[in-house]
C-alpha cells in the first residue's frame, strides 16, 4: 500500500469510533429514553480532541529506531483503538451502565486523538509539497468516511442485529488499520529531537516562522468563524423549521456526508493544479453562495429537496476551506516536530470552531438566524482576502510551497 493509501486508512479508521460516540451512540441512548441533559455528558469527551497539544511533543521526542519512530506509536494506538472498542461490547444496555460507557468512550477518544498526532506527523514526513493539498484532502474526506461508517453503518446495523454485531462491525473496521501500520515501513528518522523540553518549545516556536502567526490569528479565524457559526444554527434551524429528529439526523449526518467527502478529495487534487490560493478563493466563494442558499431555511422554511441541496452544498464548501487550511498548516509543520507543529495549528482551529458556535447561537437569539447567517458571509470573505494577501506575501509567484523560510529545531543525528 502507498502512501496515501496508508494515510488513507489511518484517518478513516481514527474517525470511526468517533462518528459513531458523536453520532451513532447518542442515537441509541436517545431511543433508549436517555435525557438530553445526559446525553450532553458524551459529547463533552469529545473536548480532548482540542487538548492533544499538550501531549504531541512526547510522540515527536520519543519513539522506537528499531520499529520506525512513529510507526511504534500507530502500532500501540491503533491495537489500543480497538480494545477500547471491545471493551464496549458487554455493555449491551448502554442506558442502564451509562458511567462505564462513557468512561470507555473517554479512552477511546484520548487514544484517537493521539493516533492522529501520530498520523499527522507521518503525513508531515511523508509528503512532498505538491503532495499535501491531496493528502489533506484524503485526511479531511476520510474523517467524514469514518463518521458516516461509524455514526450511520453501525447505527443499521444495531437496528437490525443488535448491540454486539455494530461494535463487533465497528472493532473489525478498525483493526484494519493495525494490519496496515504492521505492513507500513517508516522512513529512518534522522532528524530527532535532542530532549523533551526542546519538543515542547516547539509549541511556541512554530508561530515565530514567517507569516505563521498572520495566518492562524489572521486567516484561521475569520475563516472558521465565519463557517462555524452558520454551521451551529443548522441543526436548531431545522428544528425550529418542524423536521424530525430522526430525518435531521439522516440527512446532516449521512446524506450531506457523500458531496462533503467528494468536495474533499476534489479539493486536494484541485491545490496541486490551482494552488492554495486559487482553492480558498473557490473554498469561500462555494461558502458565502452556499450560506445565502441556507437562507430560506434561517426564515423558516425549509421544504425537504431545497434544503437538503442547500446542506449538501454548505458542508461541500466547508470542507473545501478545511482543506486549505489544513494543507498550509502543514507548510508550516516541521519535520522534527510534525506531530506538535501540526497539532498544534490544527487545535486551534478547533478551538476557534467550538467559540463560532457559542457565538452564533448567542447572536442568533439576540438578532435572529437572517442576521448570523450574513454576518458568517462578511467574516468567510474577509478570511479569503486576509488569506490571498498572506500567500501572495509569503509564497511570491503564488506557488503552492512551503514558507520561504523556518525556524530550526534542535536535533540530533
Amino acid at each position: 500500500m502507498g502512501r496515501l493509501g496508508t494515510l488513507t486508512a489511518l484517518y478513516v479508521t481514527q474517525y470511526l469510533g468517533i462518528g459513531f460516540i458523536t453520532v451513532g451512540l447518542t442515537a441509541i441512548l436517545r431511543d433508549g429514553g436517555t435525557s438530553l441533559e445526559t446525553l450532553a455528558l458524551v459529547q463533552v469527551v469529545g473536548l480532548i480532541w482540542p487538548i492533544k497539544f499538550l501531549w504531541a511533543p512526547v510522540l515527536d521526542r520519543y519513539g522506537s529506531r528499531h520499529r520506525g519512530h512513529y510507526r511504534s506509536w500507530l502500532l500501540v494506538l491503533q491495537a489500543a483503538l480497538v480494545l477500547a472498542l471491545l471493551a464496549l461490547l458487554p455493555f449491551s444496555r448502554p442506558t442502564e451502565q451509562l458511567g462505564a460507557v462513557i468512561a470507555i468512550c473517554a479512552a477511546f477518544v484520548f487514544f484517537s486523538a493521539t493516533q492522529d498526532i501520530a498520523a499527522d506527523a507521518v503525513a508531515v514526513r511523508l509528503l512532498a509539497t505538491s503532495e499535501r493539498g491531496t493528502g489533506n484532502g484524503i485526511q479531511v474526506a476520510a474523517s467524514y468516511l469514518g463518521n458516516l461508517l461509524g455514526g450511520g453503518a453501525c447505527v443499521l446495523v444495531y437496528d437490525r442485529f443488535g448491540w454486539v454485531p455494530a461494535i463487533g462491525l465497528l472493532a473489525t473496521l478498525t483493526a484494519t488499520g493495525l494490519l496496515v501500520v504492521w505492513r507500513f515501513r517508516e522512513p529512518d528518522r534522522t532528524d530527532r529531537v535532542v530532549r523533551i523540553g526542546v519538543a515542547y518549545r516547539a509549541l511556541l516556536s512554530v508561530f515565530r516562522q514567517p507569516g505563521c502567526r498572520w495566518w492562524t490569528f489572521g486567516v484561521v479565524p475569520l475563516v472558521y468563524v465565519g463557517a462555524g457559526m452558520a454551521y451551529a444554527l443548522i441543526t436548531p434551524a431545522l428544528v425550529d423549521a418542524g423536521w424530525s429528529l430522526g430525518r435531521i439526523g439522516v440527512v446532516t449526518g449521512v446524506v450531506t456526508s457523500v458531496p462533503a467527502i467528494v468536495a474533499g478529495l476534489v479539493a486536494g487534487l484541485g491545490i496541486g493544479r490551482f494552488g492554495r490560493s486559487g482553492v480558498l478563493v473557490a473554498g469561500g466563494a462555494a461558502l458565502a453562495v452556499s450560506t445565502m442558499l441556507l437562507l430560506p431555511l434561517m426564515n423558516g422554511r425549509a421544504p425537504l429537496a431545497g434544503t437538503v441541496a442547500a446542506l449538501c452544498c454548505f458542508l461541500a464548501a466547508y470542507t473545501i476551506a478545511n482543506v486549505v487550511l489544513y494543507t498550509v498548516n502543514m507548510d508550516y509543520s516541521r519535520p522534527g516536530t510534525g506531530g506538535t507543529d501540526f497539532t498544534m495549528l490544527s487545535s486551534f482551529g478547533l478551538v476557534c470552531s467550538f467559540v463560532a458556535a457559542s457565538l452564533g447561537l448567542a447572536a442568533a437569539d439576540r438578532f435572529g438566524y437572517p442576521a448570523v447567517a450574513v454576518a458568517s458571509v462578511v467574516l468567510v470573505a474577509a478570511g479569503v482576502v486576509v488569506g490571498l494577501a498572506h500567500q501572495r506575501r509569503f509564497l511570491p509567484s503564488g506557488q503552492a510551497g512551503q514558507p520561504a523560510a523556518r525556524d530550526a529545531v534542535p536535533t540530533t543525528v
